[in-house]
């Protein structure tokens, strides 16, 4: 059965949802397709076209309401404004994510420098331990062989006097806040 668009407002004025039934049958390929092209998927397209019925709804409501063009026209229009806007605020979020990713890595770089600075200045064998252990992923067995220490027990304790020594370094020169975000 075919509706002319008076038959439908007219049945939605009367709270018939068959009608909302009848446009969603009539026009959702014509939505999906426009979304589909300007990188949507088909849930976002549905959910798109469920919210341009749900204000067409409330509009054809209004007994003020004078439509000037078609349905279909009509909902078109109000699916690609929808869809405009959220692309615009999927835009600005991957906007922000990217700013932020940035920023941590951009922060991340420079607390890696500072640590490497103040390696470099507790000597060789502080260096060599620390290096080994926390940027090259080596065992407390494999560094004690690699610096011919007498065993990992000797590496252990060599890393934690080490590791304390950086420590008050660090300590010395920034402030917690230096590394954090307050």
């Amino acid at each position: 059965m075919k509706l002319t668009d008076s038959q439908i407002i007219q049945r939605i004025k009367l709270g018939d949802e068959s009608a909302l039934d009848y446009l969603y049958e009539q026009n959702y390929k014509m939505m999906l397709r426009m979304i589909l092209r300007n990188n949507g998927t088909e849930q976002e397209a549905l959910d798109v076209f469920q919210d341009a019925l749900i204000v067409f709804w409330q509009k054809a409501m209004d007994v003020n309401f004078e439509l000037t063009s078609k349905i279909s026209t009509y909902l078109y229009s109000v699916c690609k404004n929808l869809w405009r806007k959220e692309l615009d605020r999927k835009k600005k979020f991957e906007d922000s994510d990217k700013e932020e990713s940035e920023y941590n890595q951009l922060e991340n770089q420079e607390m890696v420098k500072i640590i490497h600075d103040c390696i470099n200045e507790l000597g060789d064998s502080c260096k060599q331990i620390l290096s080994y252990h926390y940027f090259d992923g080596l065992s407390m067995d494999q560094i004690a062989k690699k610096m011919g220490l007498a065993n990992s027990d000797t590496a252990k304790t060599k890393r934690y006097k080490c590791k304390k020594r950086l420590d008050d370094l660090i300590r010395s020169r920034y402030k917690a806040s230096d590394f954090l975000d307050q």
